[in-house]
């Protein structure tokens, strides 16, 4: 069977789908105790295999109930996903990609109350979709941000690997070191997202984007600029100019370090194995931290990320909301992180077990810190629940851009952001 549907660009294009039979209508009765099909958005499909093995490992222990992927562009996903729910023809298992839009859909009606969905002890990142103290999402992937770091330029420069007791400037120190030492290679790649400077900042401060005062960011940018400056990794504006990869600066080599995300692991494993990246060892060890309090394999590291998870379409019949329920409830699940974890990806549910599964897959790293900094860690989210998170983002990507541009020293566009947020957001 064919599971993808690739969404088209615009509602009549979704329209001409749906006549033809190739969208899930939230309105078709489905046949009382007979098989039922749900629609579910997804992305990148043939790139991004957990959909497809979520689905098919809950049809194996529900065999009446078929969950087929509707494809969207990832690019344009949430506009696309929020246009086909508007025009009636909108998945019946909305993924969230992005938690800064669960407040759009929620507020517009077109999520479903899944607060009776049963969720394991431990999951992480079910807060990140409890508005008012109603769930309208479950999480079943939750990745952080971690450090990844090419093993074999560290021994090709003399410079000792992390042990999980670095801070920021230890951090730049190597990063200093690694570029004198490594043969062409720069120390650090620091990708252009904004998240890449704020998410640490916010984090490890301890602050709250919605609060709109900014000032705490200004260290953070400051060691990133200077690392462009020195010549340490590969500045903002070349990076925007060659529309640089993060997978292509740190697979091939051209990088010994890069902060990133846990999804980066499935990605690396793929692109060695098909030979899109070089062959070098290569480690995880936890993000520097602000300070030593929070630094060493006895404490937790702090770091941030949101989760993935699944929301129901408020439209659906009851009958199709009660097996999406049963497939929310499966995909938080021991069984599914069992299945996420087996191709490198980062379940919202770990333990002991899973951990051993996710290192167990070929061309993983097996040392003892890289197993450490996947699994210990205080997790902030990157987005706070808030129907003003995507606005006031939209207004800090300005900022960031601005910054790492040089088209605005920090002090500038950091009090530019902070006005902007005040009157054209508002804060309470």
């Amino acid at each position: 069977m064919n599971r993808k549907i690739l969404a088209a660009g615009s509602i009549a294009a979704v329209a001409a789908l749906a006549l033809a039979g190739c969208s899930a209508d939230a309105d078709e009765p489905a046949e009382p105790g007979g098989p039922i099909t749900l629609s579910m958005s997804a992305w990148s499909i043939d790139t991004t295999p957990e959909f497809q093995a979520l689905a098919d490992a809950f049809h194996d222990q529900n065999p009446d109930i078929t969950i087929d992927l509707k494809e969207y562009d990832p690019t344009d996903y949430n506009t696309l996903v929020t246009a086909d729910l508007a025009a009636g023809s909108g998945p019946d298992i909305i993924t969230q990609k992005e938690v800064k839009y669960v407040t759009t859909l929620q507020e517009g009606g077109q999520l479903l109350d899944v607060s009776d969905v049963k969720l394991p002890d431990g999951i992480g990142g079910a807060d990140s979709y409890t508005v008012d103290g109603v769930a309208y999402a479950t999480p079943y992937r939750q990745d952080s941000w971690v450090l990844f770091y090419n093993k074999d330029l560290f021994e090709k420069a003399g410079v000792t690997e992390p042990d999980g007791s670095w801070t920021w400037d230890d951090y730049d120190a190597a990063a200093a070191k690694l570029t004198a030492g490594a043969g062409g290679a720069k120390g650090s790649y620091t990708h252009r997202w904004q998240s890449v400077v704020q998410g640490f900042a916010n984090a490890q401060t301890g602050s709250d984007i919605l609060k709109g005062k900014y000032d705490y960011m200004k260290p953070y940018y400051e060691r990133v600029l200077k690392l462009d400056a020195d010549g340490d990794q590969v500045d903002f504006n070349t990076s925007s100019a060659n529309q640089l990869t993060y997978q292509g600066e740190f697979g091939k080599q051209k990088a010994a370090m890069m902060p990133m995300g846990t999804w980066f692991v499935a990605t690396l494993i793929a692109q060695q194995a098909s030979g899109d990246a070089d062959d070098f060892d290569w480690g995880i060890a936890p993000i520097p931290q602000l300070d030593s309090s929070t630094t060493g394999t006895d404490s937790i590291p702090v770091t941030f990320g949101d989760p993935t998870g699944f929301g129901i379409n408020a439209a659906v019949s009851a009958e199709k909301a009660a097996a999406a329920k049963k497939f929310l409830e499966f995909a938080s699940s021991e069984d599914a992180a069992q299945v996420l974890a087996n191709i490198g990806i980062t379940p919202a549910l770990s333990s002991d077990a899973v951990a051993e599964t996710y290192f167990a897959v070929a061309g993983a790293p097996t040392d003892d810190l890289s197993k450490f900094a996947w699994s210990t860690h205080k997790v902030l989210p990157e987005n706070p629940t808030s129907s003003k998170t995507a606005a006031i983002q939209g207004i800090l990507g300005d900022m960031h851009t601005a910054i790492m541009s040089g088209s605005a020293d920090v002090d500038d566009a950091i009090a530019e952001a902070e006005d902007r947020v005040a009157n054209e957001v508002g804060l309470d």
